[in-house]
């Protein structure tokens, strides 16, 4: 059963779509459940010099919770520095919606995975030092966007050769 503020978050989702002047991307899926999820982020000095979360977007395809998770992760992220941002954990995310039911927690995984794989983009993409724990996210990350566009690139194959 979903909390209300999950059903508040599907229904009404914040900071949902694109950004169209996006400093970077994240992009995210999972092999199990089909979820996929893009998070862009704008990042902007702010008056003391830091880089933060200026602004924030996703799209995501995926169920209930997926939406309310990506709708909460980019409303925790939002106005943070990097740092704070790498440092927000799926529980974090489960914990803003009251709660996932167990099965429904992969999907705060992927909510925060995308938000380190853009943090991850911005930083590579600047020719900027990986924060360690950020470069092990990220390895582990690609493999699996690896097996989830390998498993999709399949689909089209066996659709041809039934027809």
């Amino acid at each position: 059963m979903y909390t209300d503020k999950v059903i508040e978050h599907f229904r009404h989702p914040h900071n949902m779509g694109k950004l169209d002047d996006y400093s970077a991307i994240g992009k995210v899926g999972n092999i199990v459940c089909g979820d996929v999820m893009w998070l862009y982020i704008k990042v902007e000095k702010d008056e003391q010099g830091r880089e933060i979360i200026a602004d924030i977007s996703w799209e995501t395809f995926g169920c209930t919770a997926a939406i309310a998770t990506s709708s909460m992760s980019s409303e925790i992220a939002k106005g943070k520095t990097l740092d704070a941002a790498i440092a927000i954990t799926n529980r974090e995310v489960a914990e803003g919606l009251g709660g996932l039911p167990p099965v429904k927690m992969h999907c705060s995984a992927l909510a925060a995975d995308a938000l380190n794989e853009a943090i991850y983009a911005y930083l590579a993409e600047a020719g900027r030092e990986i924060p360690p724990i950020l470069a092990r996210r990220h390895d582990r990350i690609s493999k699996e966007v690896i097996a989830l566009e390998e498993r999709y690139r399949a689909f089209p194959e066996a659709e041809e050769s039934a027809t």
